[in-house]
């Protein structure tokens, strides 16, 4: 049974390209598998799907990239073939290719293209799957003489980093066979499809595949949607074979939430594939010795302290005692788990955030009276580089908190017992964002007075101060509730 992945599909808008990466970026950092973008060269509203695509690689660390799915009539396959090699190279295999035969043949033909009809379409997609694959062969040339497209001794390589999937958007019998014979998955989008769709697809690809001698299991069967719960995903991948989910989410809101979805519905899958003498054992157990049978260590306090004093007591914080005897799912055991997954992505980019104050304080005090103009350009930048940097935490520390307040918390308010342990945390996130309000205004203040560094550092360490003793507080009282509880973002 093949593993469950989740990705997003973003609208890659060309009037806020700067909010589209860091929706990548999001992606990236909450732990989803793929980002996709769809591409409409002919449409300005829209950023070209593989420049962007190629600046989101650069900026992302783990998660793969596609196009969802690519134009191939305004993109010439034996360059398609050598631009995604070399994104594929460059980004460490991360790269796969959804493909489509075009549809939008006026606009195609406006932009340059060739006005094809639908038959001849398919037949040219099938001749740049044929060219893509001969150029990432290895070694030597290759000659193609097709109706559409044609090699003449072209050099095969760069070799990609790993085998690039080609997914094929399709709907019709011509392009389900096509996906039978030469996919690697197939790409539709449920909002295109009628009751049943899924089925016949599934069969017509099958029996495509079984004619061309390949096992239909080799093909990923994939689904662009909208945000759905946990159990809609479980039913389209027993009931349709879907093994890809790729949301449609442009809000970051949407995408941590879909990220919990993402972690259940993979465990709960696990769950099912295990053989049944060790169904509902912890899975794994990724921070230390099991808590009260739960297999998940909440992230300690280390007690460091940089500020002179703290926002509130902690000592009046309110706790509540978990059940030793409760069983735990693994699918309740992730929702836990994601918790302390997306603290740690806040920890390690408040760490990057304290290392970029560090580098802006170096610059300063290094300055000489000979270099003095070219220092203060540097600070400048540097303080520039912060402040976007800044401005990007800030918003996912504000996400995370507005997603708690409004969606996690009234969930977890079904335990009376965690009524003081909610309002208190509600309270600590209304200081907290105080003090990344404090940030910015030390930010400013900084920029216009650039000898005097202490209040930027003062603002940065109380950040610091209440940010990880939150998070660890957090931990201690909701890892066990979540698990025991659950989350479930698309129900709520």
């Amino acid at each position: 049974m093949r593993d469950l992945e989740f990705g997003v599909f973003i609208t890659p808008s060309s009037a806020q390209p700067d909010a589209v990466v860091e929706l990548a970026v999001l992606a990236d950092e909450v732990g989803l598998d793929l980002v996709t973008f769809q591409d409409h060269p002919y449409q300005p509203k829209l950023l070209d799907a593989w420049t962007l695509i190629s600046y989101a690689a650069a900026r992302t660390r783990r998660i793969t990239l596609a196009p969802n799915v690519m134009n191939l009539p305004l993109r010439q396959p034996a360059v398609m073939a050598r631009a995604a090699a070399g994104l594929d190279l460059l980004s460490g295999g991360r790269v796969e290719l959804g493909i489509g035969a075009g549809g939008f043949w006026d606009a195609i033909a406006a932009m340059g293209g060739r006005r094809l009809t639908p038959g001849q379409g398919v037949d040219a997609l099938e001749e740049a799957i044929d060219i893509m694959r001969e150029l990432w062969a290895d070694g030597g040339r290759v000659s193609y003489d097709g109706r559409y497209y044609e090699l003449q001794r072209a050099s095969r390589g760069p070799k990609p980093a790993h085998d690039i999937g080609l997914w094929i958007g399709a709907y019709k019998p011509r392009m389900l066979a096509l996906t039978g014979r030469k996919g690697d998955g197939w790409l539709p989008s449920l909002p295109y499809l009628q009751p049943g769709d899924l089925a016949r697809g599934n069969a017509a690809i099958d029996a495509a595949a079984t004619e061309a001698g390949r096992a239909p299991s080799e093909i990923r069967r994939m689904l662009n949607l909208p945000p759905a719960p946990v159990d809609d995903v479980l039913r389209l991948a027993h009931e349709d074979r879907i093994d890809t989910f790729i949301f449609m989410a442009d809000d970051p809101r949407q995408i941590q939430s879909l990220a919990v979805v993402a972690e259940e519905a993979r465990a709960a899958w696990r769950d099912e594939a295990a053989p049944a003498a060790s169904r509902g054992a912890p899975a794994t157990t990724p921070r230390g010795d099991a808590r009260h049978g739960l297999g998940i260590t909440p992230t300690p306090d280390d007690g460091v302290r940089r500020s002179a004093q703290m926002p509130w007591d902690e000592s009046t914080r309110p706790h509540r005692a978990p059940d030793p005897d409760t069983d735990y799912t693994d699918r309740g055991r992730a929702a836990g788990k994601h918790l302390i997954d997306v603290h740690d992505m806040l920890r390690k980019e408040l760490d990057e955030l304290r290392d970029l104050v560090n580098q802006v304080r170096d610059g300063a005090l290094s300055a000489g009276d000979a270099r003095s103009m070219l220092n203060a350009m540097a600070l400048r930048q540097n303080d520039w580089t912060l402040g976007a940097f800044c401005s990007r935490y800030c918003r996912v520390v504000a996400t995370h908190h507005s997603l708690e307040d409004d969606s996690i918390f009234p969930h977890l308010r079904r335990d009376p017992g965690l009524e003081p342990v909610i309002d208190r945390l509600t309270e600590e996130h209304h200081v907290i964002h105080d003090a990344i309000e404090a940030v910015d205004r030390a930010l400013v203040e900084h920029i216009l007075h650039p000898e005097d560094f202490e209040p930027l550092q003062q603002a940065i360490d109380l950040l610091t101060d209440a940010l990880l003793s939150h998070l660890s507080y957090e931990e201690h009282e909701l890892v066990e509730p979540l698990a025991r509880l659950g989350f479930y973002p698309g129900q709520l």
